[in-house]
């Protein structure tokens, strides 16, 4: 435990020497003054220059989502490009020797950031939500947002031979996220042909008012993530 907590402190050391990496980070507090002072005043704006009595106010619960999933994908961005950086310079092989071993080193580096920025969407949300949420949706929400930026890390280091290539691949992996929206634009039986993404089943969560619906959500991101598990364990040890 000590081993992991060293290393996790190494971690933020790193973060707080790289400006870009810090930025990212400083991402959701942003957004949540996005969504506190523009919107609003945005949708007063758009309900009376086209007439109508709401515009961007049904959608409001996808917003929420969207932002649910923006930490996790945030700070999990932030984890895989310092774990590319390491694979390339040799570091994560002689970590993963030491006593920290090869699960204190994942967890430290991904498991760990994927937790605080589920804590971290917890703290904001009160702040950022358009529409109510209850404590337990909170929690859910943001638990799935974690494994949705987990997926979305592991694809990266997966798919990635250097760190520019990360990025690109970051931005494609985080497309996952609009998967969320289909319930709200896709009618009838065409919207499950994205039922494989864990995000589509949250937004299919929010838009049945039914939190059962989490349940195919989780267990379709853990099919993600053992699905690339094993090219991800193998590409750190510098198998691949």
């Amino acid at each position: 435990m000590k081993a992991i907590r060293l290393s996790f402190l190494q971690l933020l050391r790193f973060i707080r020497n790289d400006l870009m990496l810090l930025v990212v980070l400083s991402t959701p507090i942003l957004c949540t003054l996005l969504y506190r002072l523009l919107l609003p005043v945005l949708e007063k704006f758009l309900c009376k220059a086209l007439g109508q009595s709401a515009v961007i106010a049904p959608f409001y619960p996808l917003l929420n989502i969207f932002f649910c999933m923006l930490a996790p994908a945030m700070f999990c961005f932030v984890s895989a490009m310092i774990l590319l950086e390491e694979r390339d310079e040799h570091t994560a092989v002689y970590l993963m020797i030491t006593p920290l071993g090869r699960s204190g080193y994942l967890c430290s580096r991904l498991l760990l950031p994927a937790i605080l920025a589920a804590c971290y969407t917890c703290l904001l949300l009160p702040f950022a939500a358009l529409s109510s949420l209850s404590f337990p949706e909170m929690l859910l929400f943001s638990g799935i947002g974690a494994l949705q930026g987990l997926i979305s890390a592991m694809l990266t280091i997966s798919c990635s031979s250097n760190k520019l290539e990360g990025m690109a691949i970051t931005k494609l992996s985080s497309l996952l996220i609009l998967c969320a929206a289909a319930p709200w634009f896709l009618q009838d039986a065409i919207q499950y042909l994205l039922s494989f993404f864990p995000a589509f089943w949250l937004g299919k969560a929010v838009v049945e008012n039914n939190l059962l619906f989490l349940l195919p959500s989780l267990f379709t991101a853990l099919l993600w993530i053992a699905g690339l598990w094993n090219r991800f364990r193998r590409i750190l040890s510098g198998l691949l």
